[in-house]
């Protein structure tokens, strides 16, 4: 998965930035395994960038509610 744009997940909606974040969790887990991501194909940094990602989205996410109130 590519990195996600600030652009992109500030356009999601609260349930959308949920479903990534789950998404992304899966990701993370299943590349932390390296005979599962060598036989996948995906890459072995995608466990640091999935974990970037989720803490991007959910910085976001804050950012959102904090200016709600």
């Amino acid at each position: 998965m590519a990195e996600m744009k600030t652009a992109d997940i500030r356009a999601m909606s609260p349930d959308q930035m949920d479903d990534a974040v789950l998404n992304l969790k899966k990701e993370r887990f299943q590349s932390a395994f390296p005979a599962r991501h060598r036989a996948a194909g995906k890459h072995p940094r995608g466990c640091v960038q999935a974990r970037r990602d989720i803490a991007r989205i959910k910085t976001i996410a804050a950012q959102k509610r904090a200016a709600k109130k």
